[in-house]
């Protein structure tokens, strides 16, 4: 039996009544198609279910329509929301996805996997890069290619697209010093992050700015259980009464671990996240946080690479994205205690 046939090119012309030279233009988005005519060949497109040959098209545009994005590999939440985001906006835009995960996270890995997705033939890549790099090599990579760096080094001579962490961690210390509270103790992430140093700057930022000598730090690996470990170490401090976990994930140890010692939150101790995961509304009690608006990050770092893309020009432009805080019911204002 003959299989049938799918709608061609010549189908939707015919049906469009256009010629099939049109239809291509449409398909590929030349610019000299009147928007009457464009309209009437995806309602065309559309009516048939026309699929266009990517192979055909990538032949006569020399594009692939496929973007590569550089993953870290891990579950943590930022990360797979922003490859998440990245990839969603990729979608909308009309592009399709591979993803490459580097063997570790070392700057050669990451240029390897980037080498990788080039031979694959994708016409950009995004680098989702949030651990610390050079960043000189990953930057003269941009060079041969349409790049765009997301939560990347705030050195080397390329794109970068990045949620304002110091922003976010100054207005959540912020917050809990404008409640009343004499210091934040601030429970870290690892330091090899981007996003876990910036928010220390930024906890650290505010404190200078209310003239308060902030307290030590304490380290997490952005884990609940690390959070419970800190949270447990604070719990046996009277003196804190306010504790900024550098995600919501170590802030949810955090709270278990006050909860274990007999401390109240808010009564006793207040305690603000970072990243509101969406479960963290639901947590005991609903926790206050910083928003990250992953959407956004995803839609302005298609929108820099395909910049790049179409006019051929390298970017190094720097976007920042500001960060929202969410009060919920796990920060209140300072309860002086009576002996």
């Amino acid at each position: 039996m003959t299989p049938t046939r799918g709608p061609a090119m010549t189908d939707v012309a015919r049906l469009a009544g256009v010629s099939h030279q049109t239809v291509s233009r449409v398909i590929n988005g030349h610019p000299n198609v009147t928007e009457a005519t464009r309209t009437k060949v995806d309602q065309a497109i559309s009516e048939l279910g026309y699929r266009p040959n990517t192979a055909a098209r990538a032949l006569v545009t020399g594009r692939s329509s496929t973007i590569g994005i550089v993953g870290t590999g891990n579950a943590l939440y930022g990360p797979v929301s922003t490859l998440y985001s990245v990839e969603s906006a990729a979608r909308q835009a009309g592009y399709s996805v591979v993803v490459g995960v580097p063997t570790s996270f070392d700057e050669s890995a990451i240029i390897t996997c980037v080498r990788r997705l080039q031979k694959q033939g994708v016409d950009g890549v995004i680098v989702i890069a949030p651990l610390r790099t050079e960043a000189g090599d990953i930057a003269d990579l941009a060079g041969e290619l349409p790049l765009v760096a997301v939560e990347g080094s705030p050195a080397g001579d390329l794109a970068v697209v990045s949620v304002d962490q110091i922003a976010g961690a100054r207005a959540a210390t912020a917050h809990l010093l404008g409640l009343g509270h004499s210091a934040v103790w601030h429970v870290a992430g690892p330091l090899g992050w981007y996003e876990a140093a910036d928010r220390v700057t930024g906890w650290r930022l505010a404190h200078e700015e209310a003239r308060i000598e902030p307290p030590p730090t304490l380290a997490g690996d952005w884990s609940a259980r690390s959070g419970f470990a800190a949270g447990s170490e604070l719990a046996e401090n009277n003196d804190v009464t306010a504790i900024f976990a550098g995600n919501d994930a170590m802030a949810l140890g955090v709270l278990r671990a006050l909860e274990v010692q007999g401390k109240r939150v808010p009564q006793d101790v207040s305690v603000i996240g970072f990243d509101d995961i969406p479960d963290a509304e639901f947590f005991s009690p609903p926790l206050t946080t910083i928003r990250q608006e992953f959407s956004e990050v995803g839609v302005r770092s298609v929108d820099i690479l395909l910049k790049q893309i179409e006019t051929g020009n390298r970017s190094t432009r720097r976007s920042s994205i500001e960060p929202r805080l969410i009060v919920r019911s796990s920060t209140g204002p300072h309860v002086s205690r009576t002996s």
